[in-house]
């Protein structure tokens, strides 16, 4: 089988699909620019465990360079491209908008550049909860409308999605759009709530909790984030026949485009994470309260109809579960 591109390899979701490729026999080149958004020591800690699989290559790539992307591509026949690699984190996209538009903008036009020259089977992209932005219909359907992000960062994801559809009509390209709903688990990022909560309970310090808790989130496992796109990879996007120009379907498209949820149906408030992190640390938090964030949504919710009809398979891992691997690793990484 022709070798598999990751981008993001050394990101959180990035690394977990690079080992169930790579456990599987499959030839996977990894490329990342190894950024410092978050511990730089971490990415290469992952690094060095795919490194130990004689069928991982790596390289060190920044997606906004346009000569090294068409290196990439001009050197290597890849089966399946699979972008995970961005700049993630929706607060911080308040703070540093231009870095988005460079990764996730330029970047993933390189992608679809490299796809339309050296044509590909298939390519998936991650894109993100965030794009349902101003959206309150639960639960999240890729069938809705999602033309009012509430940040910076959700708008670069529907670019993405955009851009995919264009590629996908013009160079029939079957592109595959990733709508993640808060991924956690081990080996995860620094900057999410799980991880931060965790660090500062044993630390003995306050952590900071937004909108009083209250906010609701579809909080899904790496490991189901993995099995959903290890099996869309293998269902490539196709054109729907009884797509209506008339009365369009945002979902789905005459041209080989698909977008799916993966999230794990079942919303989680944050005070309830809270609760079942501190059972799992056997350790109580201190809550400093705040306001809602600007950028934050109050809640998300995944339909995921689509990826059980398209795969036969929905998320399932309880929040409960998922929690204590997470704790579990972090304890043994950071030797706590």
């Amino acid at each position: 089988m022709k070798p598999v591109l990751l981008t993001g390899a050394a990101g959180f979701i990035g690394y977990h699909v690079a080992q169930r490729y790579l456990a599987e026999g499959r030839t996977v080149l990894g490329i990342d620019d190894l950024n410092d958004y978050y511990d730089v020591a971490l990415k290469e800690s992952r690094l060095e465990r795919l490194s130990a699989h004689g069928n991982f290559a790596f390289r060190k790539v920044d997606l906004a360079d346009r000569p090294a992307m068409d290196d990439v591509f001009r050197t290597h026949a890849f089966g399946t491209v699979i972008h995970l690699g961005a700049q993630a984190g929706v607060r911080y996209s308040l703070e540093n908008p231009h870095v988005y538009v460079k990764s996730n903008v330029e970047g993933f036009l390189h992608i679809l550049e490299g796809c339309r020259h050296s044509p590909v089977e298939h390519l998936l992209y991650a894109s993100s909860s965030s794009v349902y932005g101003a959206v309150t219909q639960m639960p999240f359907s890729v069938h809705q409308n999602v033309d009012h992000p509430v940040s910076l960062y959700a708008a670069t994801k529907k670019s993405n999605e955009l851009f995919a559809h264009c590629y996908s009509h013009l160079y029939r390209i079957p592109c595959t759009g990733l709508r993640f709903f808060t991924v956690y688990g081990p080996w995860g990022r620094p900057d999410m709530a799980l991880f931060l909560f965790t660090r500062a309970i044993l630390a003995g310090e306050p952590i900071k909790v937004f909108a009083n808790g209250q906010m609701m989130r579809d909080f899904t496992y790496i490991d189901d984030v993995v099995e959903g796109i290890v099996r869309l990879a293998g269902n490539p996007a196709q054109g729907d026949p009884a797509w209506d120009s008339n009365a369009p379907d945002p979902g789905t498209s005459a041209a080989p485009y698909r977008v799916y949820n993966i999230g794990n149906h079942r919303p989680v408030q944050l005070l309830h994470l809270i609760e079942v992190l501190e059972e799992c640390l056997g350790r109580k938090a201190v809550k400093e309260f705040l306001p809602f964030q600007p950028g934050d949504v109050p809640e998300t919710y995944a339909d995921v109809d689509d990826l059980a009809a398209a795969t036969g398979y929905v998320p399932s891992t309880p929040i409960e579960v998922g929690v204590d691997r997470f704790v579990r690793w972090y304890r043994d990484y950071h030797r706590v």
